[in-house]
């Protein structure tokens, strides 16, 4: 395809017309059309987790390799058929679609094939969440998850990472909820639970997290820490407990990664983090293909989750 050559397909019903999908966005070559590609063929798996939860994407229009941007209100220019929700900021009034205002945030609802492959096209190459859905009446639900971002400052990796995850999957366990693991797609763990029965009121949840982060730092001193200040993180695993803010968001589960050689926040089992604990796995990080030929044989590993 040359150059701004454009090519339109349908897609359920919904006209699109994709460019420059001979783009590429990746230093070893990774094209925007298989970016594209990878983002259908995981749609079945991908979007039962994106529904109905505002997503915020970041671009990189140039590649990976170039500066990219974050991009949270939807672009003025999306079809009319996209689902949006308009949330305030700074206590305004919700906005609506088509309003231009400083105070309020329109993001898209990826509810459908048709928008995730139209957010493709312009480059989104990831996808972030909240901890929370939109509600019919288009206001944030209470949380129904519970997030742990691992984070190891170096010299500790993706072992130590992995270490910590055990620990916390313990300390949940006491308390009935069960979590589950996967790669952030660059260097960390992130490790969810499922918290929708509890109906925790506004801020609970994040208060959970910190206490449990806390917690864990006294039991753990020397891999653990639960404070931001990078003065205190190298050789240890940051559990980053306040991605489960209300204001917040963490990369989707199957989200491709904005890092040299594509990769993609897979869902792992726990006797491959445990693995990975005993250094009898190196690293964790799986690549698109990887991730459907997993999907293929074992189905979504983080379907408890829905």
């Amino acid at each position: 395809m040359s150059p701004g050559e454009k090519t339109t397909v349908e897609i359920e019903g919904r006209e699109l017309q994709l460019s420059n999908l001979d783009k590429v966005l990746f230093p070893d070559g990774f094209t925007k059309g298989q970016l594209i590609d990878y983002y259908v063929q995981v749609a079945p798996f991908l979007l039962p987790h994106l529904k109905d939860r505002p997503v915020t994407v970041k671009r990189f229009p140039e590649g990976v390799g170039r500066s990219g941007f974050i991009e949270k209100n939807l672009p003025p220019h999306a079809p009319e058929w996209i689902s949006t929700v308009g949330l305030p900021r700074k206590g305004a009034g919700r906005g609506q679609r088509g309003e231009s205002s400083r105070d309020a945030t329109e993001y898209a609802l990826v509810n459908d094939l048709a928008t995730l492959v139209w957010l493709a096209n312009l480059a989104a190459v990831e996808l972030h969440t909240p901890m929370w859905r939109i509600g019919p009446d288009h206001k944030p639900r209470s949380p129904d998850l519970l997030v742990f971002d691992l984070d190891p400052g170096k010299p500790a990796a993706m072992r130590e990472c992995c270490q910590v995850a055990i620990l916390l999957r313990r300390e949940l366990e006491g308390e009935g909820i069960g979590l589950l693991a996967k790669t952030s797609g660059s260097k960390g763990l992130q490790c969810y639970g499922r918290i929708a029965g509890r109906r925790w009121p506004p801020g609970r949840s994040n208060a959970y997290a910190h206490e449990l982060a806390e917690r864990t730092e006294r039991g753990n001193q020397a891999l653990v820490v639960s404070r931001m200040a990078r003065a205190l993180r190298p050789g240890k695993v940051l559990i980053d407990w306040s991605q489960n803010n209300a204001a917040k968001t963490t990369v989707s589960i199957y989200s491709l990664r904005a890092v040299a050689s594509p990769a993609v926040s897979t869902p792992v089992r726990w006797d491959e983090v445990e693995a990975c604990a005993c250094a009898e796995v190196q690293s964790l990080s799986f690549p698109p293909a990887e991730v459907l030929d997993r999907l293929e044989r074992a189905g979504d590993l983080f379907s408890p989750l829905l």
